[in-house]
């Protein structure tokens, strides 16, 4: 708390100096503004929001790991001929509930990974924060369209191996839909962006420096493996588990980062002048 000297000009003398009262000195207290009601339970209101988003980064994590995991060896093929749709559909007879699990997991983690991007986005405020919001916009497109194809790729295969219609037919109708004109742009428009939004999000943190550089390049990385596995079963842990390990750290720097204080105003204010 700092003080200011004033000096007023007296009435006695020219300038004051032969009278002993013609100059006082008013010492102003200044202190720092304390923030509002209202923005403090704004502040408050945005760290439990931030937690919450912190929480999905773990979440995604087990959830895509274990639709991978789960998928029945050889399904996870796009079925562009009848004959690759009578093969899906032999496996898929062999492991409807199985399949009907993973797919259901894959949209969960797939909506979560949409949420997963806007929270990382959340610890780039300075540099780079640009790049990050591009970044959490692309992850977010990618994994709605990730959705559709997964649809296309689990549930309806699903269905249409259990449905009391003839081989032939359900093959014809997995073809159909991969072969339409929204099957194929949403599975283009998926593919390009799953594979590009790690990249900026990536190149987003290694400029900011919010977060050490390794941690920029091992969820890179480790993402764009983990996006490359196909059903193989449970080996594809060992090969998403580095992506893994980076979602979970991140998630500590987000809790993290919600914990510290906001910033507060630090303009004096003037208290009450006391003469002397």
């Amino acid at each position: 708390m700092g003080r200011e000297r004033l000096n007023l000009p007296g009435v006695g003398g020219e300038h004051g100096a032969a009278d002993p009262l013609a100059r006082r000195t008013v010492y102003v207290k200044t202190r720092p503004t304390e923030p509002s009601r209202s923005a403090m339970s704004l502040d408050n209101a945005a760290r439990v929001r931030q937690r919450i988003l912190a929480i999905f980064l773990p979440v995604t994590a087990v959830l895509y790991v274990s639709c991978e995991a789960l998928d029945p060896k050889g399904t996870e093929q796009v079925v562009t001929t009848m004959g690759a749709g009578l093969r899906l559909l032999g496996i898929a007879a062999n492991h409807p509930a199985q399949l009907y699990i993973a797919g259901t997991l894959s949209l969960l983690a797939l909506g979560a990974l949409a949420v997963s991007y806007a929270a990382i986005a959340m610890l780039i405020t300075g540099r780079g924060w640009v790049v990050a919001t591009v970044a959490a916009l692309l992850g977010g497109i990618g994994a709605f369209c990730g959705a559709i194809v997964n649809v296309l790729v689990g549930v309806n295969l699903a269905a249409a191996a259990t449905a009391r219609i003839s081989p032939d037919a359900a093959a014809r109708f997995l073809m159909t839909s991969f072969n339409s004109g929204a099957g194929q742009f949403f599975t283009y428009l998926y593919f390009v962006s799953e594979y590009t939004a790690p990249v900026v999000m990536g190149f987003a943190l290694w400029r900011s420096r919010s977060v050490p550089r390794w941690l920029a390049v091992l969820f890179t990385a480790g993402l764009e493996v983990a996006e490359a596995q196909s059903s193989k079963g449970p080996v594809v842990i060992v090969f998403m588990l580095p992506w893994a390990i980076a979602m979970v750290v991140l998630a500590a720097r987000i809790w993290q980062s919600a914990a510290q204080p906001a910033a507060r105003n630090l303009d004096p204010v003037p208290e009450p002048v006391r003469s002397i």
